[in-house]
C-alpha cells in the first residue's frame, strides 16, 4: 500500500488500533475541504499495530480530545515536506464540552447551554468527574 507523503499539514501517529475513526469523528475531519487519509492496523515495532491520520492541510485540532481519546498520540506538523513539530499529549487535566453528564439530575442537562466541564480526579484509572455533581465518567 502506498500513501503519499504531505507537504503541508498534520500526521496523528501512534494512535491505539481501532481508534482512528473514533478520531475521526470527535475532530470533525470529515467536514474538512482537504485530503484525510486514515491508515488502519499499520506493522509498528512499538506497538504491534497501530492507526494513522494524515491530514493534507495545515489544520488546528483539539489536543485536549486527542489527549483523552488516545494520551499515546504523536502529533507530527509537517511543513514543505519536513517533521518541523512533534508533539507529544497527555491526559488533559479538564474537558470542556467533550462529553457529557450520564446524572439526570446534573444541571447541564436541564440546562443544556452550560458548558459541560469534567475534571482528571485518578490520572492512572482515566477517571474524570462533572465539574457541577461530581458523577464519575471512566474512559472505555
Amino acid at each position: 500500500m502506498n500513501i503519499d507523503s504531505i507537504q503541508n499539514g498534520v500526521v496523528l501517529d501512534h494512535i491505539q488500533a481501532g481508534k482512528s475513526m473514533e478520531i475521526y469523528h470527535y475532530l470533525h475531519l470529515d467536514q474538512l475541504d482537504c485530503s484525510v487519509a486514515i491508515i488502519k492496523n499499520a506493522r509498528s515495532s512499538h506497538m504491534e499495530r497501530k492507526d494513522i491520520i494524515k491530514i493534507d492541510s495545515p489544520v488546528e485540532l483539539d489536543l485536549d480530545v486527542l489527549g483523552y481519546i488516545d494520551s499515546n498520540i504523536t502529533v507530527n506538523i509537517i511543513r514543505d515536506g519536513k517533521l518541523v513539530e512533534k508533539k507529544h499529549l497527555e491526559l488533559p487535566e479538564k474537558l470542556v464540552n467533550v462529553l457529557r453528564c450520564k446524572n439526570p439530575r446534573c444541571i447541564t442537562v436541564s440546562e443544556p447551554q452550560l458548558d459541560a466541564i469534567f475534571k482528571l480526579s485518578n490520572r492512572a484509572k482515566h477517571i474524570y468527574r462533572c465539574a457541577y455533581c461530581d458523577t464519575e465518567y471512566r474512559q472505555k
